[in-house]
């Protein structure tokens, strides 16, 4: 199959190449529709850099030409370049946003480098695309709790969500091995439970720990600042704050809102807790003024409140926490945990939002407005739709970026089973056998990358590209498939990403981690290091 002539990633719904191409240079105008002043001021930005050239406004219409169009819907645009002429036309400013990173990626890939590119023809193919998401949330999922990440990589982060047409970070910022926002009202969750003593290194409960200190936090303006930043680019920032379960790091600085007592320090290994939050009121109250501080933070209008993976545990074991049940009128004590949801739903719907949460939140009466993030399989999107609530789908097997990524033994993050790219592509967010007058239900999806193996933002790299491409495709594009023509286009795809400084994986050997040849695997007992050590003296000395 031929590589199109418009190669575009994600795939638009329509392509229709044309004949001659648009040059860009030193005299290249823009003009721009009232309401489009921060898109130019973006689209300016994007491309000086490379080309040296500024794209000044010098009357209308400009040699490209950025306009509302009426007759679109909202994210949709239509870009139409001719030889003498670009237009894009969009149904709000995110539609023409989008038509302006179309234009980018047919330009060529050294206009995603930084500094001024000699010796390129900045050329558009020309032709006419018509374009439309598939989908209204087309996210990722980005866990900075068990791998702090500074400020200016969320940022780049954004910045290459943004290059894929995605619009939903989704902040995971407390976890049982940190807490990663500023709440005023309670200063110990920055000076206690936002640091840990060490961190475990590898899979399993005998793993080793670093004996290095981990930690960090955002302040309130650093996170208005991703808010605002991400908004330039029309991705909308949905935090998250877990309860009850997940909850060690708070519980080491407040270890009154727990049933364990004191003596908790924020978690140093991975794996399911069995520490969680107790029933009392004034537990409640504290989460909902930390929620408060939050949601005056986040404008977004869901917000995460968890609800995953809280063992019962000490629950059925404490005498109060029975007790308490009783008082509520449970029926039964593991119940307090769809309580205590419930209660977090009460507030945050009383403020004009939603709450989003886990698939287990279907366990409990969740407000109409409860929006389920789908993570163990489809079940819970097939669920939550049939009951009238959205659902954003991320199944662990198709969506979950910390799984590694073939069956090599060498595979540098050998967690869970092999997700592929190809695996990526497959996946469909709508569940199969949902009636089709519900699958409005289905907001869409997203990559959820959960960072107890991703310690640095390479890795992070790494294991999000080129998988996140296939999520971007799968939530933009058409829902009819076609994994050769995106395999063709992600190889002329890749060469943006290198220009971006992303240190994508390689979808073929040798890696750098693999030994040379003659060596197989790595080298794991005693006398296979030093046989490999040897062999490399030997050469040296050679």
């Amino acid at each position: 199959m031929p590589l199109p002539a418009l190669s575009l990633l994600p795939r638009p719904v329509h392509q229709k190449p044309g004949g001659g191409r648009f040059t860009i240079t030193a005299a290249t105008t823009l003009s721009f529709a009232p309401g489009l002043e921060s898109v130019a001021a973006w689209l300016q930005g994007a491309v000086r850099p490379a080309t040296g050239f500024s794209l000044m406004a010098d009357g209308d219409p400009g040699d490209i030409s950025l306009l509302l169009d009426p007759g679109l819907g909202g994210e949709e645009y239509v870009l139409d370049a001719s030889p003498g002429r670009v237009e894009v036309r969009g149904g709000d400013a995110a539609g023409v946003f989008y038509g302006c990173q179309s234009l980018l990626q047919l330009l060529p890939p050294a206009i995603y480098r930084a500094a001024p590119v000699a010796g390129v023809r900045w050329e558009v193919p020309c032709g006419t695309v018509s374009d439309k998401p598939r989908f209204g949330w087309r996210g990722t999922m980005l866990d900075v709790a068990r791998q702090f990440l500074p400020k200016r990589e969320i940022l780049r982060f954004i910045d290459l969500m943004s290059a894929h047409k995605l619009n939903t970070l989704h902040l995971h910022l407390t976890d049982d091995q940190g807490w990663r926002v500023e709440i005023l009202r309670y200063p110990k969750l920055t000076e206690i439970s936002s640091w840990r003593l060490e961190t475990q290194l590898g899979a399993g409960a005998d793993a080793p720990l670093d004996g290095r200190p981990h930690g960090g936090f955002y302040t309130q303006d650093d996170l208005r600042e991703i808010v605002a930043y991400a908004a330039a680019r029309f991705i909308t920032v949905v935090p998250e704050i877990e309860s009850p379960g997940h909850v060690q790091a708070v519980l080491a600085a407040y270890p009154e809102l727990g049933v364990h007592g004191p003596g908790l320090e924020v978690d140093t290994r991975w794996g399911i807790n069995y520490n969680v939050l107790n029933a009392e009121e004034s537990t409640v109250n504290f989460f909902i003024n930390v929620l408060d501080e939050v949601m005056d933070i986040f404008p977004a209008n869901w917000i995460g409140i968890g609800g995953d993976e809280c063992p019962r545990d000490q629950w059925l074991a404490d005498p109060r926490s029975r007790e308490r049940a009783a008082e509520l009128g449970l029926a039964r004590v593991e119940d307090l945990q769809n309580w205590f949801i419930g209660r977090l739903d009460q507030h945050v719907s009383g403020r004009g939002r939603r709450i989003f949460g886990w698939d287990e939140i279907l366990e409990g009466e969740i407000s109409p407005t409860a929006t389920v993030a789908s993570w163990r399989g489809m079940t819970g999107a097939l669920t939550a739709a049939r009951r009238g609530h959205d659902v954003v789908s991320c199944p662990d097997h198709l969506a979950y970026f910390d799984y590694r990524q073939s069956e090599m033994a060498t595979e540098p993050i050998p967690v869970a089973i092999p997700l592929d790219v190809a695996g990526v592509y497959s996946f469909e967010p709508v569940p199969e056998g949902l009636d089709a007058g519900l699958a409005h239900h289905v907001l869409g999806g997203q990559a959820n990358i959960w960072t107890e193996y991703i310690d640095s933002p390479r890795t992070l790299d790494y294991m999000a590209f080129p998988r996140l491409c296939a999520m971007a495709e799968v939530l933009w594009g058409p829902a009819e498939k076609d994994l050769e023509s995106f395999l063709l286009r992600l190889q002329a795809h890749l060469p943006r990403l290198e220009a971006l400084g992303v240190e994508y994986r390689r979808e073929s050997g040798p890696f750098p981690w693999q030994q040379r040849p003659g060596i197989k695997g790595r080298p794991s007992t005693p006398e296979e290091r030093a046989a490999h050590i040897a062999e490399i003296t030997a050469n040296i000395r050679d």
